[in-house]
């Protein structure tokens, strides 16, 4: 057990490089992966059942100890990247699916990885859970007005549809996964420790899902969607973090709130992609997954530099 929860670690810390070495061999390989794809929402949900397995009282107290910091975190996440997408699919010209991709995974929540990248940046950990998780239970309402506002205009938004998928994939996996670690907090306890090997299976496995599907449009539009995506993320750390300072947030908050932001739950991007627009549609999630995992690192490493750590003074959740 040991062994495989060092292998679990492993994994999780160096989530970036296994979901490119994936990619990878999805794109060259597609045939080996293409077979997966009728299961994207049943990996997603996996991935919604191991964060409910995770949830704890302790991850609502911030709405209740500081509800001003994470009203506004959640109000940035929900505003920025739709607006960032927005803006870049009206100034880039793309196709129709490109455009409504990229907007759909904008108005997507924020993603675990967020939580990592803030406690490698020395940013305000339990803020940033916080926020992920009070993000994720607003996705079903939220997500399918973002887009229908964003995206219509590209192709058709079944919004009440979208709500109730939503509500499938996220709100029942996390509500079951709550229950089980109530009814059986043991048994639970013995699983977390290998949740990260799970997560991380089960999204790169999405990812190249994808990327098998669009092999041939990939090869055309490939350097399009990269370039939008990384923009996109781009737009998202900066404005997220002048947004908290704007807020007059800390340096700790300010970091988790860019990360926050800029780091979007990418699988349920490509899900919902997939299952409501087009398999090209997905693509933007799919490279968005790759590349905000690569930009987390960079930032949080670049935050952790000598002279980043004014204001920290107890941002760090307790051990």
């Amino acid at each position: 057990m040991k062994a495989l929860v060092s292998v679990s670690q492993f994994v999780g810390r160096t989530f970036a490089l296994w979901v490119i070495i994936v990619s990878g061999a999805a794109y060259f390989a597609p045939a080996a992966f293409t077979p997966v794809a009728p299961y994207i929402i049943w990996l997603l949900g996996l991935v919604m059942f191991g964060m409910g397995l995770t949830l704890s009282p302790g991850d609502f107290v911030e709405v209740v100890r500081r509800p001003k910091e994470v009203g506004l975190g959640v109000l940035a996440q929900f505003t920025v990247m739709p607006l960032a997408a927005f803006v870049l699919t009206r100034i880039i010209p793309m196709p129709p699916e490109i455009a409504a991709g990229v907007v759909l995974v904008g108005c997507c929540p924020g993603g675990t990885a967020s939580n990592v990248m803030t406690y490698l940046s020395k940013g305000d950990v339990a803020l940033s859970v916080t926020l992920t998780t009070v993000s994720t239970l607003l996705a079903p309402f939220l997500t399918p007005i973002l887009v229908w506002i964003f995206a219509s205009q590209y192709l058709p938004v079944d919004a009440a549809a979208m709500f109730i998928s939503i509500a499938k994939i996220v709100l029942v996996p996390l509500a079951l996964g709550t229950i089980v670690k109530m009814l059986l907090p043991k048994a639970t306890a013995n699983m977390v420790p290998v949740l990260p090997l799970v997560s991380v299976t089960a999204i790169a496995l999405i990812i190249a899902a994808v990327v098998a599907v669009n092999q041939p449009k990939l090869a055309q539009s490939g350097l399009l969607i990269v370039t939008v995506v990384i923009a996109h993320n781009v737009m998202g750390l900066l404005l997220g973090f002048f947004a908290g300072r704007a807020l007059g947030m800390g340096q700790a908050q300010r970091k988790a709130v860019a990360i926050e932001v800029g780091m979007q739950n990418s699988g349920l991007g490509a899900a919902l992609a997939q299952t409501y627009f087009s398999p090209l549609a997905a693509v933007p999630s799919a490279v968005f997954s790759v590349w905000h995992n690569i930009s987390g690192a960079l930032l949080a490493s670049y935050f952790r530099r000598p002279g980043a750590e004014a204001g920290q003074a107890g941002s760090q959740p307790a051990a």
